[in-house]
């Protein structure tokens, strides 16, 4: 946590943030190229996050995307909340269907395994993000969906 992760949390409990969601991801997607991938809005806010790379599942074109993540020991705890939002993210799609994916942390590159969560392991790894972002709750009750929950293990051999 960082000092300006109140703030964030702050900022992201905002009700009518969700409809600003494109413009918040072209801001963070710029500041990642400027930056040569060192800084995003998450990294300034003080938060931990990853970027996802996952071959697209009809394409196989990799698709980079940058998201609020929890660790949780070596592994990665993530959601597909898109803040609450009706529709479920398009990267959800593409990581329930990969053996394996890329995350990025800090420049260093990992090839992982990605399980969805169901049951007591998905209420597990929901407290784990509620610890690193509690307006989980918020995009929870924003939704009609299930958020679902995914945890990304290193690959063996990696």
């Amino acid at each position: 946590m960082g000092l300006l992760t109140p703030v964030a949390v702050r900022i992201g409990a905002i009700e009518w943030l969700p409809r600003y969601l494109p413009y918040i991801v072209k801001i963070d997607v710029l500041l990642h190229f400027l930056t040569g991938g060192r800084f995003g809005l998450l990294r300034i806010a003080g938060l931990p996050g990853i970027t996802m790379t996952i071959p697209g599942r009809k394409s196989g074109k990799l698709h980079s995307t940058h998201l609020l993540a929890a660790p949780d020991g070596d592994d990665w705890i993530v959601a597909g909340s898109f803040f609450g939002g009706p529709t479920m993210p398009a990267w959800v799609f593409n990581l329930r269907a990969a053996e394996t994916m890329t995350v990025t942390v800090h420049g260093v590159e990992q090839t992982m395994r990605p399980t969805e969560l169901f049951d007591a392991d998905r209420a597990a790894g929901w407290r784990t993000l509620l610890g690193v972002w509690p307006n989980f709750t918020v995009y929870e009750r924003r939704t009609s969906r299930t958020i679902p929950v995914f945890r990304l293990t290193p690959s063996r051999g990696d």
